[in-house]
């Protein structure tokens, strides 16, 4: 998105004449010729009234109409209402939501659509300050990709609890994976360490100079093709579940980046890989008592699965 800071106007002189549009905008308005070029083509100028082209040329006399628009800020937090996220429940302290896939936590530089607090501040939700400006409130991540249960800190008191809660691993976090053959063991604990992928800057990887990474897994469903696993994080690194099931050679279904089969992601219908945040259980910040939220899976795993336990 963007929004004009500066609209100008010029008659072209003769010394100009014959010039392309993107150099003779160059030339008036001290512009670079690409930045001339890219408005051109995004469809901010106007050349006597009509769109042109760059390579059209100008006339004396001819006049020249540029709207300049300002690159909003990445980090900006949007207020935007976005279909799908679901208040699971609402107090002084938390706010706890079911976040729908497509959906990334806050902005973040290259991406561009719905987050969740850009919802919240749409909805009239006021959130902690604490933390940096485009994430205040946040405690806890969820991928795009991932859909499920997540708190959202409402107070400064609730924000320092609860971002010592995560870090000290009291919170209870609970995911469900359907994955690629069956684990063995079913059940078990993957305790390895993930940095950033050495070749791939969007991926991570298990690497001997990650940070320390620990993942408990049970299976609860093996099927012909995939198995269903109960999965508690120790840690929360980013990628986590999927890189570690990944380092196993049973990747999430459906999770393309991490190796998944494309035609089983097809065969079951998955375009995103099948991870849901079911549960999370953490005590109260203000009560002290242990809370837990849950989250049903969505209706896109949710048939998945069952083709799946369908498949022979």
């Amino acid at each position: 998105m963007t929004q004009v800071s500066d609209e100008r106007a010029l008659t072209v002189p003769d010394a100009l004449a014959g010039e392309r549009v993107d150099a003779a905008m160059a030339r008036l308005f001290g512009l670079s010729r690409s930045r001339a070029a890219e408005l051109v083509a995004q469809g901010h100028v106007l050349l006597d009234g009509s769109v042109p082209s760059k390579s059209d040329r100008v006339l004396p006399g001819s006049l020249l109409e540029v709207s300049i628009p300002s690159a909003v800020d990445p980090l900006e937090v949007r207020p935007e209402i976005v279909e799908g996220i679901k208040i699971i429940h609402d107090d002084d302290s938390i706010v706890v939501i079911d976040k729908p896939v497509g959906v990334a936590v806050h902005p973040s530089p290259g991406w561009s659509g719905p987050t969740v607090v850009g919802h919240l501040a749409g909805a009239g939700f006021r959130i902690a300050t604490s933390g940096a400006s485009e994430r205040q409130g946040i405690v806890q991540r969820l991928d795009v990709g991932t859909s499920g249960v997540m708190v959202i800190c409402k107070s400064e008191h609730a924000y320092s609890v609860l971002k010592n809660a995560f870090r000290h691993r009291t919170v209870d976090k609970t995911y469900h994976a359907v994955v690629q053959g069956h684990p063995d063991p079913l059940e078990g604990t993957i305790d390895a360490p993930i940095g950033r992928h050495p070749k791939a800057d969007y991926k991570f990887a298990v690497m001997a100079d990650g940070r320390a990474s620990v993942t408990h897994y049970e299976t609860l469903e093996a099927h012909r093709f995939a198995s269903l696993l109960e999965v508690h994080l120790e840690t929360g690194r980013t990628h986590q579940i999927r890189v570690h099931m990944s380092a196993l050679k049973h990747p999430c279904v459906g999770d393309l980046t991490y190796g998944a089969d494309p035609v089983l992601a097809k065969r079951f219908g998955v375009e995103r890989q099948w991870l849901h945040a079911v549960r999370l259980g953490f005590e109260h910040p203000d009560t002290g008592k242990q809370v837990q939220y849950e989250s049903s899976y969505p209706d896109d795993l949710a048939r998945a699965l069952d083709t799946i336990r369908d498949a022979h």
